[in-house]
């Protein structure tokens, strides 16, 4: 206006380089974020309320030009590329939290840049089309031992060597072996002695009622059973679950402890 008004044609330069360099930088950031593609790769266990690594990889699908000074965001944590060129994705991390559990809500990535220079910060939407479940927060109680005593350290596998379990393989006496486990048979045909290797008896299989697990209210329930499962799973044992008329048979593979925590993620979300 001041331009038009006094008719100075100096003005009219200024405004018109100004009006340029707006034009071209917006259109420059805008093709910066352009053909950029986001996948998200989530841990297969999940807890609520703990803090996750999670993976993510960008790349650019751009004919030729490069990305510069992207910024991701996803759940209010960001990650930083300063260079994206094509077919050569990057990779980084985020460290997410999320605080409620069970299935895991659709997630939406925000992208954005300052470039060129940082007049305009340009950003954009991307989809995410990875889902998982958020398990319960695990919180420690008192796992009880096969013996019926509380198990205070860390559970001992079941695949440990034994006397009253099955065969596992045959070797040489060393002098400490029962004289029972000696194999005669085998022993007469070599001039050392044979010896069987047995492992333990596999501790009894638990079933977890969680009506019966102690806590204050079901979220508390919850969380007591996520970590029986945890902790008596991984020392070996096999754990089933009941879940009101839902009975799980026990079975102590990782398979089996994820399919556990699932259930506990969905249990009263229906």
């Amino acid at each position: 206006m001041s331009a038009v008004n006094t008719g100075n044609n100096l003005l009219f330069l200024i405004v018109a380089a100004m009006l340029a360099f707006m034009a071209t930088t917006g259109v420059l950031g805008w093709l910066n974020i352009r053909g950029l593609a986001l996948s998200v790769h989530l841990p297969d266990e999940v807890y609520a309320g703990g803090e996750t690594f999670v993976s993510v990889t960008l790349a650019n699908a751009k004919k030729f030009l490069p990305s510069f000074l992207i910024r991701v965001t996803l759940s209010g944590s960001s990650t930083t590329f300063l260079l994206i060129e094509k077919d050569r994705p990057q990779s980084g991390s985020l460290l997410l939290c999320f605080p409620v559990r069970g299935p895991l809500q659709p997630l939406t990535a925000s992208v954005s840049s300052p470039f060129p220079v940082n007049f305009f910060v340009r950003a954009a939407a991307l989809p995410v089309a990875e889902r998982c479940t958020v398990f319960p927060a695990p919180r420690a109680l008192t796992v009880p031992a096969p013996g019926g005593k509380p198990d205070a350290g860390e559970a001992a596998s079941v695949a440990v060597a034994g006397y009253d379990g099955e065969l596992a393989k045959i070797s040489d006496y060393r002098g400490g072996e029962p004289l029972k486990l000696i194999h005669w048979r085998l022993s007469a045909k070599h001039e050392v002695l044979k010896v069987k290797e047995l492992t333990a008896t596999a501790a009894e299989p638990l079933l977890l009622d969680l009506d019966l697990v102690p806590g204050r209210d079901l979220e508390q329930r919850l969380s007591f059973c996520s970590f029986l499962v945890n902790r008596l799973i991984k020392g070996g044992r096999p754990v089933g679950l009941k879940l009101g008329a839902r009975v799980i048979s026990p079975a102590n593979t990782r398979a089996h402890r994820l399919r556990l925590l699932t259930e506990l993620a969905g249990y009263g979300k229906d």
